[in-house]
C-alpha cells in the first residue's frame, strides 16, 4: 500500500483535543497537533484505516487534499477546480459539499457550497466527460471545506456516519450523552479496565457500554463501514488485515469489574438491549434501584455518571431534595472512591454539598458542560461554615 504521508483533520467534542491527541499518538500519528475542536495528524492512509476503526474519541477523520488563500468565492472556486479530484473517486459517485467557516468575510456560505459544487463537476467534465451527482442525504463522498478569514481548506471525508455511531445503541433513554464523549470522560477520569467502574444512573448506558468495550478490547468501528472504502486508493487488502488483527485481540470474557444501576426499569431493558449488540454483556453487572440507597459495589473504584436533568426527574423540587441526599450517601458510603460527574448544571457541587477537587469544561454538541471530580473521604468534604463549629471549651 502506499505509504505516502498525509494531513488529516479529526473532530471532537470540544473539551476533549488534549486525550484524543494522545489518543492518536498510541495509534502511531506523526505530527499530532491539538487545536480547538479536533486534532490534526500525519500519516498514510493505513493508518486513516486505524483510526476510523480504532479511535474512540474522534468524531471522524478529514483527509487534507488541497488549501489556498482567497479574497472572493472565484478565488475559492478555481482553488476547487485545481483539485485533481479525479484521483479519489469517480463520476459515477454522488457528492455533498458541507462548507463551514470561522471568521470568513464572504455574505453566503450556501452560494461558496454551490461554487464548489461547481468547480468539482467542472474538472470532472474535462477530465471524464462526466459530471458527478449530487445527493445531500447518502452521498458515496463528502467534501468538506473549511474558510478562516484568508485561506480555505479542501477534506474528504473518510468516516461516512459520525465516528460515534458504533452501531450498538439500537435502544436510547432520555438525552443520552454521545458515544466518543463518554469514552473521552471515561478517558480524562483516567479508567483503566482492571478498575471497578459503577454508574448508578445508568439510562440506556453509554459510559458502561464505552468501558464494556474497552474492558473487551473491541474497536468502536469494528462493526460498521467507512467512507474511505468508496475511495479509487482504497487496499481491501490492508483493510481486512486491520480488521482481523483486531479481532484477534479480543477478549471473550471478562472479571465483572463493571456495575450499572438505574431505578427505572425501562431503562435497564434499554441498558440490557445495547450491551447485547455490542456483544458485552458478560462484562457489565446490572442493577436496579435508588442511586440514594444502592450500597457500593466495591470498596474502591471509580463512579462515573451523567445524571438525570428536571424533565428526567421532574419538578426542580425533586432535584433540589434529590441532590443533597444523592451527596449524603456517597459521603457515608462511597469513601475511597473516585466520583466523576458530567453535568450542564454549574449549581451541581452546592446542591451535592461537596467541594470538587477538579473542574472541566466541556461540551456536550452546543451546551456548555462541566465534568466535577470529587475525591470521597471520611466525612464531608466541605469546610464548615463557622456558625457550623463547636465553641472552644472554656
Amino acid at each position: 500500500m502506499d505509504n505516502t504521508l498525509h494531513i488529516f483533520f479529526t473532530p471532537c467534542p470540544r473539551g476533549l483535543e488534549a486525550v484524543l491527541a494522545q489518543e492518536l499518538t498510541d495509534l502511531g500519528a506523526a505530527d499530532v497537533k491539538p487545536t480547538a475542536g479536533g486534532v490534526a495528524f500525519a500519516g498514510p492512509l493505513a493508518l486513516c484505516y486505524r483510526v476510523n476503526l480504532e479511535s474512540r474519541i474522534a468524531s471522524r477523520v478529514l483527509l487534507r487534499i488541497a488549501e489556498g488563500s482567497y479574497r472572493d468565492e472565484r478565488d475559492v472556486y478555481d482553488a476547487a477546480h485545481a483539485v485533481r479530484w479525479q484521483d479519489w473517486f469517480t463520476p459515477q459517485q454522488r457528492i455533498k459539499v458541507k462548507v463551514s467557516a470561522h471568521h470568513c468575510p464572504l455574505r453566503s456560505l450556501d452560494f461558496v457550497t454551490l461554487r464548489v459544487k461547481d468547480a468539482v463537476c467542472d474538472r470532472f467534465q474535462s477530465a471524464r466527460g462526466k459530471r458527478p451527482s449530487v445527493d445531500t442525504h447518502a452521498p458515496d463522498i463528502l467534501i468538506a471545506v473549511y474558510l478562516d478569514r484568508t485561506q480555505c481548506t479542501f477534506y474528504l471525508d473518510t468516516s461516512g456516519e459520525p465516528l460515534f455511531k458504533r452501531g450498538w445503541r439500537k435502544s436510547a433513554g432520555e438525552a443520552p450523552i454521545r458515544e466518543n464523549l463518554a469514552a473521552g470522560i471515561l478517558r480524562l477520569a483516567q479508567w483503566t479496565p482492571d478498575t471497578i467502574l459503577y454508574d448508578p444512573m445508568c439510562g440506556s448506558g453509554t459510559f458502561v457500554v464505552e468501558a464494556a468495550l474497552m474492558a473487551r478490547r473491541m474497536a468502536p468501528g469494528i462493526g460498521r463501514r467507512f467512507a474511505f472504502e468508496k475511495f479509487l486508493s482504497y487496499d481491501p487488502r490492508t483493510a481486512s488485515a486491520l480488521r482481523d488483527e483486531l479481532k484477534a485481540g479480543e477478549l471473550s470474557a471478562g472479571m465483572e469489574l463493571i456495575h450499572a444501576a438505574d431505578q427505572s426499569a425501562q431503562a435497564l431493558t434499554s441498558l440490557r438491549a445495547n450491551l447485547t449488540i455490542a456483544g458485552c454483556s458478560e462484562f457489565v453487572t446490572v442493577r436496579q434501584g435508588d442511586a440514594r440507597e444502592l450500597p457500593a459495589p466495591a470498596e474502591t473504584g471509580l463512579l462515573v455518571t451523567n445524571p438525570p436533568y428536571g424533565h428526567r426527574m421532574g419538578e426542580s423540587a425533586s432535584l433540589q431534595a434529590f441532590y443533597p441526599q444523592f451527596g449524603d450517601h456517597l459521603k457515608q458510603h462511597f469513601c475511597g472512591w473516585t466520583v466523576q460527574i458530567f453535568t450542564a448544571d454549574m449549581n451541581l457541587p452546592g446542591m451535592l454539598r461537596l467541594a470538587p477537587s477538579r473542574r472541566i469544561p466541556l461540551f456536550n454538541g452546543a451546551i456548555e458542560c462541566r465534568l466535577f471530580e470529587f475525591r470521597m473521604v471520611a466525612g464531608s468534604l466541605r469546610k464548615p461554615k463557622p456558625q457550623d463549629r463547636h465553641p472552644p471549651p472554656r
